[in-house]
């Protein structure tokens, strides 16, 4: 069952209690008692050590495993009574009533959110007051992401209005969302309803959602590897070449892609795959002079043709 970003904090935490008291304990049954497999233990242990009881790098948690039996070697550094300087604690309490404006967040979550906060602000006395004048506005893609972790929660279904830059164009679909991950970007891993397929949407194109009534009812499926990268093109989608120049460098960030070599003027050789090559005449139109298709040659040549007629019918009504 996928698991949502607040279900997997939550689940963090007390693996942090759990491994204090059980030394040495086995990947295996620490799995079994989480009710999560290996796997995603194994990603939890990476993240733990990036975490710790202080903002500038130190007394992080020293976590470690062999793939058999998890070692917790600095337990009591931790165990240590938390102290705050000035600046970690109205970083802190700026970060927390952030959060706390989130929209989506479970309103029993808010809640211990908010009182955990007036405790902070209560402990850090001048400090507190100071970060009261301080306000973090999170951008759209925040929203987008409060949205789906609830509907993930709440097992809801999804309607959004969804860019695609393969065909630039906006489409409304219907969604159950699987899960967030993040590689490079934020995304949402749903079976999307329009294509009776799974699909994933990156959150920074969707342009509108709304959580809706229905039940989000996605069928059982093997959540893909994503260790190696986001993008897994089929063998049998055929290979297309693009290179563009230091203008056109933004393709590499919106199109998934294979590869991106840098070109000594400053440029990209862009290599991808897709299902539907003639769909990416439009991205060379809108290159313009800044980026051409490279391989294959028939589809160079019909994006050429395709420029050709525009100009043509540019001028017929000049």
């Amino acid at each position: 069952m996928a698991t949502n970003a607040i279900d997997q904090t939550r689940r963090m935490l007390s693996l942090v209690t759990y491994l204090r008291e059980r030394p040495g304990a086995h990947v295996q049954d620490v799995a079994r008692a989480f009710g999560i497999t290996e796997d995603e233990l194994i990603s939890d242990l990476d993240v733990l050590p990036m975490c710790g009881t202080s903002f500038r790098g130190g007394d992080l948690l020293d976590i470690d495993t062999d793939g058999d039996r998890i070692w917790w070697h600095n337990p009591d550094d931790v165990a240590e009574p938390l102290r705050l300087a000035a600046d970690e604690a109205t970083a802190l309490l700026v970060a927390a009533r952030a959060v706390a404006t989130l929209p989506g967040l479970r309103e029993s979550d808010r809640e211990a959110l908010l009182r955990a906060t007036a405790k902070l602000e209560a402990a850090a006395g001048e400090s507190g007051a100071a970060s009261s004048r301080l306000s973090v506005t999170f951008e759209s893609e925040g929203g987008v992401f409060a949205d789906v972790d609830r509907a993930i929660s709440e097992r809801r279904r999804l309607w959004l209005r969804y860019y695609s830059p393969a065909r630039d164009e906006l489409t409304e679909r219907e969604v159950d969302p699987i899960r967030l991950f993040a590689v490079g970007h934020t995304y949402m891993e749903g079976w999307c309803r329009l294509s009776e397929d799974r699909r994933t949407f990156r959150l920074d194109r969707v342009a509108e959602i709304r959580l809706l009534d229905a039940p989000a009812a996605p069928p059982e499926l093997e959540l893909r590897d994503l260790s190696e990268g986001l993008v897994h093109p089929a063998a049998e989608d055929p290979e297309v070449v693009i290179e563009v120049t230091t203008g056109g460098r933004w393709v590499a960030e919106y199109y998934p892609h294979d590869s991106a070599e840098e070109l000594p003027d400053g440029g990209l050789r862009i290599t991808l795959r897709t299902p539907d090559p003639a769909s990416l005449r439009r991205l060379a139109l809108r290159l313009g002079g800044e980026g051409r298709i490279v391989t294959p040659p028939e589809l160079a040549e019909s994006a050429r043709t395709a420029a050709r007629e525009a100009l043509a019918a540019y001028d017929e009504t000049l």
